[in-house]
């Protein structure tokens, strides 16, 4: 059996869905259903359950997906080793990266990569933080970089950078003319925040919460899914905003964006590396290893 016909699988199992394993894998549909039948008959049973236009797994669909998982790993990591030993990085490696990392940290560090590992091919996945390690845990993607707080026990997490997140408001705008406030005054002062499942979110709950605020006393306009998105909101109304510092570096250069300081209430994170439990080496670490050589310029 070759290892493309299980990624053929793979996908389709964890797309549920022939046009979207199509989609990612760049083959004709009839061609993804022609390696699904030749499976089924491989191993003489139904691996998907069709009901009209959907497709679930059957009980022996779940089993090939949990072998076949560990399968696709071991000859990626095969791959890498094989050569390595010619001093060569070869294979694949699919990263998955939450908003605002993938915005504003991640694309000069890409293209650097690319250019020193050309024979390496590499993609991106974008997602809020719960949505990475989702994907990292459904083995969708190999390394994960995701913000916030919250972390989950089956995957291991390493710091890359440090982060900082500060309330920002439109400068044009006659609103919240004050330099600084107190924790104690946000309740008063509407919101446009990121949306539930992001890093930034947590991380401002949880600075709220050591001031014994509650998100849910707070006047939220708006949970967006991108701090572009609440960036362009902030510049038609008035109201403050909870982004990345890194995120409205050109903003406040140019005097569009205005930093109020929240007194006494910190909201520092970091920027860190996800992945499962146990797994090492491979092409993970060599960008690990690469992100850490280059972080000091970003």
């Amino acid at each position: 059996m070759s290892d493309f016909r299980l990624k053929v699988f793979q996908s389709v199992a964890k797309n549920l869905s022939f046009t979207k394993a199509s989609q990612e894998l760049f083959v004709s549909q009839p061609a993804i259903t022609r390696h699904i039948q030749e499976l089924e008959t491989c191993y003489q049973t139904r691996l998907f359950d069709r009901q009209g236009g959907r497709i679930s797994l059957t009980d022996a669909g779940r089993l090939l997906l949990q072998h076949s998982d560990k399968i696709l790993d071991d000859y990626k990591q095969l791959e890498y080793e094989m050569h390595l030993l010619h001093d060569e990085y070869i294979g694949e490696l699919k990263l998955g990266a939450s908003t605002t990392i993938a915005q504003y940290v991640l694309p000069p560090l890409l293209a650097k990569f690319i250019a020193g590992y050309p024979k390496v091919n590499l993609s991106l996945l974008n997602g809020n933080s719960r949505e990475i390690e989702m994907a990292l845990q459904e083995h969708r993607i190999d390394l994960g970089l995701v913000e916030g707080i919250l972390r989950l026990p089956n995957l291991k997490y390493t710091t890359f950078l440090e982060d900082e997140l500060v309330a920002v408001v439109d400068a044009r705008h006659k609103f919240c003319t004050a330099d600084e406030i107190l924790p104690e005054m946000l309740p008063d002062i509407p919101l446009v925040l990121r949306e539930r499942g992001s890093g930034t979110l947590d991380v401002f709950e949880r600075a709220l919460s050591q001031h014994n605020l509650k998100l849910s006393s707070m006047q939220v306009l708006m949970y967006l899914g991108s701090t572009e998105s609440i960036k362009l909101f902030l510049e038609h109304t008035n109201c403050m905003g909870i982004v990345s510092i890194r995120s409205v570096r050109q903003e406040l250069m140019t005097g569009r964006l205005r930093v109020v300081d929240i007194k006494g209430m910190p909201m520092q994170r970091q920027f860190n590396f996800v992945q499962l439990q146990g797994q090492a080496g491979g092409l993970s670490q060599a960008f690990m290893r690469f992100a850490g050589h280059h972080s000091k310029d970003l």
